[in-house]
């Protein structure tokens, strides 16, 4: 049987991993800063909790980083711990910086220094791309980030190819590109939406404000994007791979789809305030995943209104269970 080691396994990734990796006959251990107060509310959303061994770490201490790889003893490792925000990292450049510069580079360290045979898995971003013109991203596209987020992810990404190529370490990168669900904390646009849309079809006659609806992304959808990344840890040799659907719409396209799944004209219920726009945003986000499809066999089957469609059903869906 299988060990692995998901840090951060209280987010929306975390728990979706966890999941998969139980359903392959994995044992799963998980982290969090404090194992002993986090509520790991999206692994009981899954109803795995109670399968899933939590320990306490703190990525930037390098002592806890060492002494979970040497009690867990890990087969994979998968990296997706850190300040997930693009938003709140311009609030907390440094902490966020700290958080995924200096904690990738402890988990990279400690498995060096272990001698540890594990392989790693790291959540790069398709931020670190910044704006490409439009042009889609694929493997051999440069870095350009525009956010004090996408800056500590590009960092933590040459670390991993950094001590693959010296150490020989088996460490890999999924470049995934944003992916949703009905997990993803409410502070992030998607949700912020579908939540809204379904309260405002439940009765509540507010308004959702938004920041800038003419961005585009490529929005995909989590569990999906959970199964690349064990692909990437199945092969051979470590290779850094793109993950994204391979299409892009807008912001509010996305808007449009999340109030017409739930009966709603958009543009009766939301207005734009300039107030929520970021101070460097990224205008246009585009992928390329052909290597994934190639290599991996794999390639999303949810597009991005897909996406928005199925979130918002789901919220409404919670509230009318309440």
């Amino acid at each position: 049987m299988k060990q692995a080691l998901i840090f951060g396994v209280s987010g929306q990734d975390g728990a979706y991993l966890a999941q998969l990796l139980l359903d392959k006959g994995y044992q799963v251990a998980g982290t969090s800063r404090d194992a002993q107060m986090a509520s790991f509310a999206s692994l009981d959303a899954l109803g795995i909790r109670e399968r899933v061994d939590v320990h306490s770490v703190t990525l930037t201490d390098f002592r806890s980083v060492l002494t979970v790889l040497a009690k867990v003893k890990p087969d994979e490792i998968y990296h997706l711990a850190g300040q997930s925000s693009v938003g709140l990292s311009f609030d907390q450049p440094v902490e966020t910086f700290m958080s995924i510069g200096v904690g990738t580079l402890n988990l990279l360290e400690a498995v060096r220094f272990l001698g540890a045979p594990a392989r790693l898995y790291h959540a790069s971003s398709s931020d670190c791309f910044g704006d490409t013109g439009g042009e889609p991203a694929n493997e051999q596209t440069p870095f350009a980030p525009r956010s004090p987020y996408a800056v500590a992810k590009a960092a933590a990404h040459f670390e991993v190819v950094n001590y693959r190529d010296a150490y020989s370490l088996y460490a890999c990168n999924g470049i995934l590109f944003n992916h949703e669900s009905p997990l993803r904390p409410k502070r992030f646009v998607t949700r912020k939406i579908v939540a809204a849309a379904a309260r405002i079809a439940a009765g509540s006659g507010e308004t959702l404000r938004l920041g800038n609806i003419d961005v585009a992304r490529d929005w995909g959808y989590a569990p999906q994007y959970v199964e690349a990344m064990w692909h990437m840890l199945q092969r051979e040799v470590p290779e850094d791979f793109v993950i994204a659907t391979g299409t892009t719409i807008t912001l509010q396209e996305f808007v449009a789809e999340a109030f017409a799944a739930l009966g709603l004209d958009w543009r009766a219920h939301v207005v734009v305030d300039p107030e929520l726009f970021r101070p460097a945003d990224i205008a246009v986000s585009r992928a390329n995943p052909a290597k994934a499809a190639r290599e991996l066999g794999w390639k999303a089957t949810m597009s991005p209104a897909d996406v928005a469609r199925a979130m918002a059903a789901h919220e409404q869906q919670e509230i009318a269970s309440k």
